[in-house]
């Protein structure tokens, strides 16, 4: 499916925060457990946009909100300033439709076009589908952590996959 990626505007966090709790709700993908209200994005967009990281939503030819993606620093020490992590969230019903990758893509592109050095992922080690995107999309397992976080009665293990985002070619 083709889509339209584009920032994130105050109209796209009613769309946000529905991908975003359902992801809390029913999946792995967020260890948080708890449902966030509009308030919660909207200081989350506010947030990002302050720190000048991109947050990107996917519309549908009716305008619908069917993905976001964004960055954020990975770890606030100096050192670290050249390495992001990232997120990436398809609503559930357009899963598999081919939204995910044109929004990693366009995010690696952002990533790229202000220098940054390296992309982290950290997923739940059992979501196949995300780690089999990250890989086609040139990223590669750095780490296995097993049972760090526990979600719906279960330990969960974290995989770690990283991208170095210099520019192509080089």
């Amino acid at each position: 499916m083709t889509c339209s990626i584009v920032p994130a505007s105050e109209a796209d966090l009613p769309g946000i925060l529905a991908i975003y709790n359902d992801a809390v709700e029913n999946t792995t993908a967020i260890w948080n457990e708890t449902l966030v209200d509009l308030d919660n994005r909207r200081a989350w967009l506010a947030d990002r946009t302050a720190q000048k990281f991109p947050v990107l939503v996917a519309h549908d030819a009716s305008g619908a909100v069917i993905g976001y993606a964004s960055y954020c620093t990975w770890r606030t020490i100096e050192g670290f300033r050249h390495t992001v992590e990232h997120s990436v969230y398809v609503r559930s019903d357009q899963c598999g439709q081919g939204i995910g990758p044109q929004l990693m893509q366009a995010l690696i592109t952002c990533a790229r076009n202000v220098n940054l050095h390296m992309m982290v992922a950290a997923i739940e080690s059992g979501n196949a589908v995300s780690i089999r995107l990250h890989e086609r999309l040139g990223f590669v397992t750095t780490g296995q952590m097993p049972e760090v976080g526990k979600k719906f009665g279960r330990w969960l293990d974290l995989t770690f996959m990283q991208l170095k985002l210099e520019p192509l070619g080089e």
